[in-house]
């Protein structure tokens, strides 16, 4: 059955390195928010006057946020169409609230639950001063804000329920502290593709 791979978690969390080393992998098509939404981010901020590597403020979020996603997920639901394996890279914050929202996403390609087998891994590190660590060393500029107004940033690595209607089988929590190792990966990926990992 295709796949549709939600990678989930606070900036500095490691999704997208997780994500890209099991794509790799798998040969999965990847789908990264932040790649897919920069150009046109960039773009608005700029004509809006306003800082191209904001990610973070209000004016961002009301500007730029949900069109980020609905790019990010019509790119990777038209692959699900065409029978492809889609990771998806990013927060869902306000989605992950939604219990309907994958079934919704689905009946955009005419498909349900039951054609698509939905799993989310929900990224995360032990504390804030391990986040604080991951974010600084990355070195992006689209950090900057963060590092900056920690305390205010700081709000958002708040640990969050999946309200999705998955199996309790779909959903991993997944602690990222440390390098990603072999076993991480063999983990992961024995939670997406269960025996076909052994493959």
């Amino acid at each position: 059955m295709r796949k549709l791979v939600f990678f989930l978690g606070p900036a500095g969390a490691g999704k997208t390195t997780l994500a890209k080393a099991l794509a790799r992998r798998r040969h999965a098509a990847l789908f990264d928010m932040d790649t897919l939404s920069r150009p046109v981010s960039e773009a608005i901020m700029t004509l809006s006057g306003l800082d191209p590597n904001d990610r973070d403020s209000d004016v961002y979020k009301i500007r730029c946020r949900d069109l980020g996603y609905r790019i990010t997920m019509d790119a990777a639901l038209e692959n699900v169409d065409l029978g492809v394996n889609a990771f998806v890279i990013g927060p869902f914050t306000r989605e992950l609230e939604d219990p309907a929202w994958p079934e919704k996403e689905l009946l955009r390609i005419g498909v349900s639950l039951n054609d698509v087998d939905v799993k989310a891994i929900l990224v995360s590190l032990p504390n804030e001063q391990h986040y604080r660590e991951r974010i600084r060393d990355r070195g992006l500029a689209l950090d900057a804000w963060k590092l900056e107004n920690w305390n205010e940033f700081s709000r958002s690595l708040a640990v969050r329920e999946i309200r999705w209607k998955l199996p309790a089988s779909s959903i991993l929590s997944f602690n990222n502290a440390g390098p990603l190792s072999e076993e991480k990966l063999r983990q992961v990926e024995r939670f997406i593709y269960g025996d076909e990992s052994e493959a």
